[in-house]
């Protein structure tokens, strides 16, 4: 995980050029999409971050309702053999897509990884401080003194430094200790006082459901900078080939991000049928409480849609606390093109520069 310094990459003016040499515009700066079935089934990989769970309700959504089989998609949902994976088997040219996080794709890229978000899942940060409520921590104030236990991740760690001090606690006077992913667990043994990595959306709903009346701050309310959670990331020399499908594969999931908005039950059916081992109320519970996130803040904006000025500052976030060695333009990491009603416009801010 440690970074290293990388050259600055600029994927956009290629991927724009590919996408227009493939057909998938008509002329520079169109708007059309073309999402009709083709003729031949055109199969697509997709690797999760994890385990099938709430928070891919809209890709599960599209798959059960037909959208990517309309658009002339046979997509492949994989789960991953372990957190580590899904991006280096983008890499590794073995999968199209891999579901990711904003922070881990920089790191990625630090260390030359030619990798590129082409949409964002879920537009907003789901990392909390949770605390269970009887352990009278209600204010990161309230972490004076106490044991916080993370995932081991080293963004985590500077998350927890970044908001002690936004609090004005002294780092030194609160205790951290590596709970892997047992979080939850590490609250109910009482190993620690409060936890730093749980999602307010899925854990946050699991202890409120067991009647653990829990604490939740979340990172972007805390001091820490706001980033999208959930990414979805290709490697820049397949979108250059392959980018016709991964835009129709955006207009499909748009529907099923749609879909859900309207019925949450649409993503959370298909979901538990995909993973038996899912709690249908809890899951139900989670996606309902991530509809926000699901969908752009701004109806002008495009599903999917990444801003470059929050890359930017969540990037030199990164560089601020040594989680980084050197800056590239982190608004390169990304491309918004490929999203539903999105071109190749080289007036962008995000394609410029």
């Amino acid at each position: 995980m440690t970074p290293t310094a990388a050259r600055p990459l600029r994927p956009l003016a290629a991927l724009a050029a590919a996408v227009l040499l493939a057909g998938a515009l008509a002329a520079c700066g169109a708007k059309q999409d073309d999402v009709a079935a083709k003729p031949h089934m055109q199969r697509l990989t997709l690797v999760l971050d994890y385990l099938p769970n709430a928070d891919h309700a809209g890709i599960y959504a599209a798959q059960a309702r037909g959208d990517f089989a309309r658009a002339g998609l046979d997509v492949r949902i994989v789960t991953p053999s372990d957190p580590s994976a899904p991006l280096k088997l983008v890499q590794a040219g073995r999968a199209d897509l891999a579901i990711s996080y904003e922070p881990e794709l920089l790191l990625a890229r630090a260390k030359g990884a030619k990798l590129v978000a082409v949409g964002a899942l879920v537009d907003q940060p789901l990392t909390s401080v949770m605390a269970l409520g009887s352990s009278k921590v209600k204010t990161i104030a309230d972490l004076k003194g106490k044991t916080v236990g993370t995932a081991g991740i080293p963004y985590q760690s500077a998350y927890l430094q970044t908001i002690l001090r936004h609090a004005g606690i002294a780092p030194a006077s609160v205790k951290q200790v590596d709970v892997g992913f047992n979080l939850v667990p590490a609250m109910l043994s009482k190993k620690a006082d409060a936890t730093l990595g749980a999602f307010w959306n899925y854990e946050g709903i699991q202890l409120a459901r067991a009647h653990k009346h829990p604490t939740i701050i979340r990172m972007d309310r805390a001091g820490v900078p706001t980033y999208d959670e959930l990414v979805l990331v290709g490697s820049e020399q397949e979108l250059g080939k392959r980018g016709e499908l991964v835009r129709r594969f955006m207009q499909a999931l748009q529907a099923g991000a749609r879909a859900v908005h309207k019925d949450p039950a649409a993503g959370v059916d298909p979901l538990v049928k995909a993973n038996p081992d899912l709690d249908r109320g809890l899951q139900l519970a989670s996606v309902k409480a991530t509809l926000p996130a699901f969908l752009p803040a701004k109806p002008s904006q495009p599903y999917g849609y990444m801003d470059a000025a929050q890359w930017r500052a969540y990037g030199k976030w990164m560089l601020a606390n040594g989680l980084v060695a050197r800056l590239a333009d982190p608004a390169m990491a990304f491309t918004n093109e490929f999203l539903p009603g999105e071109g190749a416009r080289p007036s962008d801010p995000e394609t410029t520069g």
